[in-house]
């Protein structure tokens, strides 16, 4: 199994996960960061880092989030999608998005 970036990541982008990450699994895009499955060693210390509660383990993904399962694989595969391994700051505009819903709309590929 692997661990799953969820829609409250968008427009927030904080990296706090990162800085926990034992294999540097995280991928980072425009305004999300995402995992890559390949890499994810299912070891859950980033579950807590994340000031959004945008982490889960792939089978605790809530129904309304599982397309962020696929959605995960393929951006963290998708050119401009680079590895990030240290923090950095979330997006300017973070705190107004943080607990906003229906975000997906708002994600940059």
């Amino acid at each position: 199994m692997t661990h799953v970036v969820t829609e409250s990541c968008i427009r927030c982008k904080y990296t706090d996960c990162v800085d926990v990450c034992p294999v540097d699994c995280f991928r980072e895009g425009p305004n999300m960061l995402v995992i890559d499955p390949d890499e994810c060693i299912d070891c859950a210390v980033c579950i807590p880092e994340c000031p959004v509660n945008a982490i889960y383990a792939e089978e605790d993904v809530p129904a309304d989030q599982v397309a962020f399962i696929k959605l995960n694989t393929e951006l963290s595969h998708a050119p401009g999608w680079k590895s990030i391994t240290k923090r950095k700051p979330a997006l300017p505009d973070a705190e107004e998005w943080k607990d906003k819903p229906g975000k997906l709309s708002e994600l940059v590929k």
